[in-house]
């Protein structure tokens, strides 16, 4: 999954008039299916899931493997998300879902659209 860089600041985007919306990547429902975002930066990722398959759904975010991820044991991350909806998740504590490549995991109940994108962070 390509990840949308955000790293121009609010008041640019507002000065431009308009940004370019990523489209996003369909994701397939079921276990084993879903989609990675790759060297994720967890804590400034977010992804935005949109359900438009025609029921109601859920994202899952796996959670990750010790060493990397100490407080994995927590377990995933299960959102709803409603048909018709979208909804924003995260950002991710690394301790918890990194996976072993540095990768983010999820899989969802339904066909979803998902888009990651990287927020900026401020000291």
């Amino acid at each position: 999954m390509v990840v949308a860089d955000v790293r121009t600041r609010v008041d640019e985007y507002l000065l431009a008039g308009s940004i370019a919306d990523p489209p996003g990547n369909a994701v397939t429902a079921g276990a084993g299916n879903g989609g990675l975002v790759g060297s994720a930066g967890l804590e400034s990722t977010v992804l935005r899931v949109v359900n438009a398959s025609g029921a109601a759904g859920t994202v899952t975010v796996k959670s990750g493997s010790s060493p990397l991820a100490p407080v994995s044991a927590l377990g995933p991350l299960t959102v709803a998300v409603g048909n018709g909806q979208t909804v924003w998740v995260g950002p991710f504590e690394s301790g918890r879902f990194e996976q072993p490549d540095s990768s983010l995991w999820f899989e969802s109940s339904v066909a979803l659209t998902v888009t990651a994108f990287r927020m900026p962070r401020h000291p």
